[in-house]
């Protein structure tokens, strides 16, 4: 299979300084937090490729790189070979923006609740001046809703049939790629699996490739077909997801799989986390985690660790083996 999306030596930076004023009473200088820093890897066609990593690791900030919606400060992000942020045709712009959707995390925040479900959905086609006459029904039983909620409004649907509705709208477009920004969090767990389901079936049926994004490992584990684990803004493991819930080469990884709660392990003993996840404006010299890490050495604390090879695992720390 060929790689859909190739994100190589993808950085983003904000500027989080105070006002102009503050800092000349105060004598600050400008202040940056990095979000994304220097993170490579490919998506391959009709593939689940899953971020994983604690609140403010950068997953969310690649999705909106992926989809356009937040511009890179460094680096490339190739869809098709195109580079949304540097090509100039606005042809080959178009083509691109057509075949990329993206699934909100609260199905609600991002449905108009002045708008009733039937443009809702068929709002991307019309934007384009397609044919909408029936999109919106077809969309909505594919979807396991029914035809006739097409003319209802946001409000009167549930948190699970707010996101099939999402997942409706996604499709509209005929999509080759979607960007699932933690798509279930917010619903309840018995929800969850439905609309997890109904992802993998529309996979199957429309070919589709999802860049997924989550917090949740057992999400994870029953959707990815290969994981990337970010931390502070860097990519530390990536593996295809069989070898890294079987054998997870950074301690980063193996400290996410020790805290989730597992079914086959009541009543163990695990030592919390250790430390709080540093400062993105003020990062820690050399492997970011190595305050946090259980065998950190010297070295760990001076010479940031490069992506590399173990097996089929990209590691990217100094004492993985």
């Amino acid at each position: 299979m060929s790689a859909l999306i190739s994100i190589r030596n993808l950085t983003r930076r904000f500027d989080v300084s105070k006002p102009w004023l503050n800092r000349v009473i105060e004598r600050l200088n400008k202040a940056y937090l990095t979000a994304v820093s220097d993170v490579s890897f490919d998506i391959e066609e009709n593939s689940v490729y899953a971020l994983v990593g604690e609140s403010g690791s950068g997953k969310s900030t690649i999705g909106k790189i992926v989809v356009g919606l937040t511009p890179p400060s460094e680096g490339s992000v190739k869809i098709n070979d195109t580079d949304l942020a540097t090509e100039t045709d606005a042809a080959k712009i178009e083509a691109v923006r057509d075949e990329i959707q993206m699934i909100f995390q609260d199905p609600f925040a991002s449905l108009n609740p002045r708008w009733r479900v039937r443009d809702i959905i068929a709002e991307p086609v019309a934007a384009k001046g397609g044919d909408t006459a029936g999109l919106a029904e077809r969309l909505l039983e594919q979807v396991g809703l029914s035809a006739a909620d097409a003319s209802k409004y946001p409000h009167e649907f549930s948190g699970g049939q707010r996101q099939r509705i999402c997942i409706a709208r996604a499709l509209a477009s005929e999509p080759k790629i979607i960007v699932c920004d933690e798509p279930t969090s917010a619903l309840d767990v018995s929800v969850q699996s439905q609309v997890l389901n109904l992802m993998s079936d529309l996979r199957e049926e429309f070919g589709l490739t999802y860049l997924f994004i989550s917090h949740d490992l057992t999400v994870v584990r029953h959707m990815a077909d290969r994981i990337g684990v970010l931390y502070l803004g860097r990519l530390v493991e990536e593996a295809p997801r069989d070898a890294l819930f079987t054998d997870p080469k950074h301690p980063y990884t193996q400290m996410l799989f020790d805290a989730a709660p597992r079914m086959d392990a009541f009543g163990r003993e695990v030592d919390p986390p250790k430390g709080e996840i540093p400062d993105a404006i003020n990062p820690p010299s050399g492997c970011a985690f190595h305050p946090r890490c259980p065998i950190a050495i010297d070295r760990c604390s001076k010479e940031r660790p490069e992506m590399r090879l173990l097996g089929q695992t990209r590691v990217a720390c100094h004492r993985a083996e």
